[in-house]
């Protein structure tokens, strides 16, 4: 039996500053270790930089599939993402999990320091 989610809106009332704390949480809390993982470290490195529209990208990508493991499966490669997921963002977050710079990637980044990053 799967729970159905409510339908992804866009919030058109949030701040750029509110958007992107809401989605450093978000990026950290997912149903699996793995995207709590890729997701936190990527927004910890693009999110503070991100533009109106990557930041809607992302809002999107992370919030309107209702299974984790398509996420993963598109960032990783192991299968192309649809149309509607398939744009800038999307390469960021494919290139970022390749880890060309074979960093150790086994944990979260602290929150304190995702929060300082995006203000």
């Amino acid at each position: 039996m799967e729970i159905q989610l409510p339908a992804w809106e866009e919030r058109h009332n949030e701040t750029a500053e509110v958007k992107r704390a809401r989605l450093v949480y978000e990026s950290r809390k997912r149903g699996m270790l793995e995207n709590c993982i890729l997701l936190s470290l990527f927004a910890k490195k693009y999110l503070a930089t991100m533009t109106e529209s990557q930041l809607s990208q992302y809002d999107r990508l992370i919030n309107q599939p209702s299974n984790d493991w398509d996420i993963y499966y598109w960032a990783t490669g192991a299968q192309d993402p649809p149309e509607l997921f398939n744009n800038e963002v999307m390469k960021l977050l494919k290139e970022f999990a390749k880890n060309r710079g074979m960093e150790q990637r086994l944990r979260q980044p602290d929150l304190e320091y995702l929060f300082s990053e995006t203000k």
